[in-house]
């Protein structure tokens, strides 16, 4: 592997020639690298640690990694876990031993998408890791608690890195306008302050991505009294069919469907349906957001109001059969409704409840008064006998009769809110209650 980290080579992808040497033109991450910052601290006292740097991609998390080996000069090595294998493992680690026991110098071992090494591929690393043969630099878009083995995350700190603002995206722009030997500064490219926040806003916090949508738009710029001019319309176009970072499966997902979630939770319709759109522009499937929906309705609106559920449900319904757009549209009604309506997680709580007794106690047997009784064997044996038939008693409802397992008479799971439809449930279920009570105490007496 070639050990020179910044060679440049003007076939190479604008984002690759336009990679930062150093720290002072590093855009974005300045709660890490900023003065009295830990990773700018461990650089500048010359004690690094090993480290995984987690971040979505394209801000800095490679770049990061070979300023460290730049500035304490130290070997780099770099491995990718998409393409790389226990055999690559041992030749990076053989590089290091050789840089330390012939060369006296250390090795910084970067191995990009870490989370994709099974367990015994991460446990490879520890022994090197231990006796100092390498400085282990992970880097991952996937949370580290779920993806890296405790052993391995346990001798690595870890350092979260964000989306760069829009700020730090028109700066990684202009330095590449400017740029001459690696950028775009040879070709006296002209871009409106308009048509750089909008590619600065397409960017998405992704400084990689920006500069690879410069570079397809300089390849197809217009002529404009001899200045080069990257116009608006010729932005959009490149734009139209490109979504954002979305991250199928990934956390970048799983942190937007639980805003979705929580926005509705939280009876904020605005939230709900911008989360809702950011998904959809992402590239979410709606099927599965109808489904989340669907979960939604019931786990936290219930009997408060139960047309919440109705609403989901067609709202999967409209998507399935007609798809886009009528389906978005079906679904932001949906989102707008169950944010706006009543709120409960009785039911959610009841479900909970019962299954962890269900769960945890005994299989306790149906009682005969409620047992099936299709054959004469079964009455025999008082299957069903005194069973009560609701609709025969008054008001439909047989005062004293139990429907629970004798050891669990009386228990309570579902416990009605006071909002919504639910109050008056709960108004009725209070009433019921109280007529068995009133039953009890007449039984006691006789």
């Amino acid at each position: 592997m070639s050990n020179d980290l910044f060679s440049q080579n003007a076939k190479r992808p604008l984002a690759a020639r336009m990679r930062p040497h150093n720290l002072a033109d590093f855009y974005g991450q300045e709660h890490l690298t900023g003065e009295n910052q830990p990773l700018r601290e461990a650089i500048e006292s010359g004690l690094l640690h090993s480290m995984i740097f987690w971040g979505p991609p394209g801000v800095g998390k490679t770049t990061l990694a070979r300023i460290l080996a730049k500035r304490m000069n130290t070997h780099f090595e770099s491995i990718s876990a998409v393409f790389s294998g226990v055999k690559e493992i041992r030749a990076a680690i053989a590089i290091a031993q050789e840089q330390r026991d012939i060369r006296g110098r250390k090795t910084i071992l970067f191995v990009d998408e870490v989370h994709r090494f099974n367990k015994s591929q991460q446990d490879a690393f520890l022994p090197f890791v231990e006796d100092g043969t390498v400085i282990f630099v992970g880097a991952t878009t996937e949370n580290p608690s779920f993806e890296v083995n405790n052993a391995l995350l346990s001798r690595c700190r870890v350092y979260v890195l964000t989306p760069l603002t829009e700020r730090d995206i028109t700066q990684v722009i202009d330095q590449a306008l400017a740029d001459k030997p690696n950028g775009l500064g040879n070709r006296n490219i002209e871009i409106g302050n308009d048509t750089k926040m909008l590619l600065a806003s397409a960017a998405d916090g992704d400084a990689r991505r920006a500069l690879n949508l410069l570079e397809i738009a300089s390849d197809l710029v217009t002529e404009n009294g001899g200045q080069v001019v990257i116009s608006r319309s010729t932005l959009e176009n490149i734009l139209q069919n490109d979504y954002r970072r979305f991250d199928k499966g990934g956390d970048y997902f799983y942190d937007q469907i639980s805003a979705l979630h929580k926005s509705i939770r939280g009876s904020c319709a605005d939230a709900g349906v911008y989360w809702l759109c950011k998904m959809l522009d992402g590239g979410c499937d709606p099927i599965y957001l109808a489904r989340r929906l669907v979960r939604i309705a019931s786990e936290d609106i219930g009997n408060a109001d139960p047309r919440a559920l109705e609403m989901a449900l067609n709202s999967w319904n409209v998507q399935e059969r007609l798809g886009s757009p009528e389906g978005e549209l079906a679904l932001t009604q949906a989102v707008i409704y169950m944010a706006a309506a009543p709120k409960s997680n009785a039911v959610y709580k009841a479900y909970n409840a019962a299954m962890a007794d269900v769960k945890s106690q005994p299989s306790y047997p149906v009682p005969n008064h409620l047992r099936n009784a299709p054959t004469n064997l079964m009455k025999k044996l008082d299957h069903g006998k005194d069973y009560r038939y609701a609709h025969n008693e008054p008001n439909g409802y047989a005062v004293g009769e139990t429907y629970f397992p004798d050891e669990l008479t009386g228990i309570q799971y579902y416990f009605p809110t006071d909002r919504g439809l639910e109050k008056k449930i709960g108004e009725k279920l209070e009433y019921l209650r109280s007529l068995q009570d009133t039953h009890g105490s007449v039984n006691k007496e006789d």
